[in-house]
C-alpha cells in the first residue's frame, strides 16, 4: 500500500517566478519587498542607537579600526554576510529568513559604529552630517530604483563588473591596512558609483530573479546595497568637514 502521507522537510509551497505573475501580484510583492527595506533601516537605527549607549562596544569598536584588527573585523562581517545570504535563498523557513536578516543588520549595525561615533561626536557639524549623508543616500536609491521600474531595463549584466569592482576594492583595503596609506576621497566616490550598480542589479533581480516567496533574500540584497552606498556617501561627507 502506498504512502500518501506528505513528507514535513518537503517545501509545501511551489516558487511562481515573479516575472510571470499580473502586473498587480507584481507591485504587491515590490511593495512587500521595500516594506522590508523599510523595516530593516528602522532596526538598524534602533540596533546602532543601542549599541553607542554602551562605551564598552563603543570602546571595543573603535580597538578593531587599528591596523590589522580592521582586516579581521571586516573579515568577520563578511562570513556574517555570506551566511545571512546564503541562509535567506536557501532556506524555505521564514523564521529563518528573518533570523539571517536580522543577524545581517545587527552586523552592519555594529560595523558602523565607529563611523557613526566619529561623526555625531569628532565632527564640526555633529549630527547633521548624518542626517545630510542619510537625506543623499536615500535619494539616490530612491533615484536609481526608480531608473530599473520606469526603464524596466534588464541590469543583470552588471554582475561581472561588480564582482570585479568588489574584488579590486577588497584588495585596497586589505593594502591600504597592511601598509598604512590612506585611499582617500577618490576611493569613496568609486564605492559609491560600485554601490550604486549594485543597487542597480539589485533592484533588476526584483523582476527577473526572484520568486513571490523571495521578499526577504530580496530586501536583504537591497538593503545590503542601500547600506554600503550610506557608508560611503558618510565618509565623503566627513571628509569634507
Amino acid at each position: 500500500m502506498e504512502n500518501h502521507s506528505q513528507n514535513p522537510f518537503e517545501p509545501t509551497e511551489t516558487k511562481v517566478l515573479l516575472s510571470t505573475l499580473s502586473e498587480t501580484d507584481r507591485v504587491a510583492f515590490y511593495k512587500n519587498t521595500y516594506a522590508h527595506v523599510a523595516g530593516g533601516v528602522l532596526v538598524f537605527i534602533l540596533f546602532e542607537y543601542l549599541l553607542l549607549q554602551s562605551e564598552t562596544i563603543v570602546n571595543f569598536a573603535l580597538s578593531m579600526t587599528e591596523g590589522y584588527r580592521w582586516l579581521i573585523m571586516l573579515g568577520g562581517f563578511m562570513f556574517i554576510t555570506n551566511y545571512a545570504e546564503k541562509m535567506t535563498m536557501k532556506s524555505q523557513d521564514k523564521n529563518k529568513q528573518y533570523l539571517a536578516f536580522g543577524l545581517y543588520i545587527l552586523a552592519e549595525a555594529f560595523i558602523f559604529v565607529p563611523l557613526i561615533y566619529i561623526a555625531a561626536y569628532y565632527m564640526d557639524s555633529g549630527p547633521e552630517i548624518l542626517n545630510q549623508a542619510a537625506i543623499v543616500t536615500l535619494a539616490l536609491f530612491t533615484g536609481l530604483s526608480a531608473v530599473v521600474f520606469v526603464t524596466k531595463k534588464d541590469f543583470s549584466f552588471l554582475r561581472t563588473g561588480l564582482t570585479i569592482g568588489f574584488f579590486i576594492a577588497i584588495g585596497l583595503i586589505i593594502a591600504g591596512t597592511l601598509f598604512g596609506f590612506n585611499l582617500g576621497l577618490w576611493f569613496s566616490v568609486g564605492m559609491c558609483l560600485l554601490a550604486g550598480g549594485s543597487i542597480l542589479y539589485q533592484t533588476s533581480n526584483l523582476v527577473n530573479k526572484y520568486s513571490t516567496e523571495d521578499y526577504i533574500p530580496a530586501a536583504l540584497g537591497l538593503f545590503a546595497s542601500l547600506m554600503l552606498l550610506f557608508w560611503y556617501v558618510l565618509s565623503i561627507f566627513m571628509s569634507r568637514d
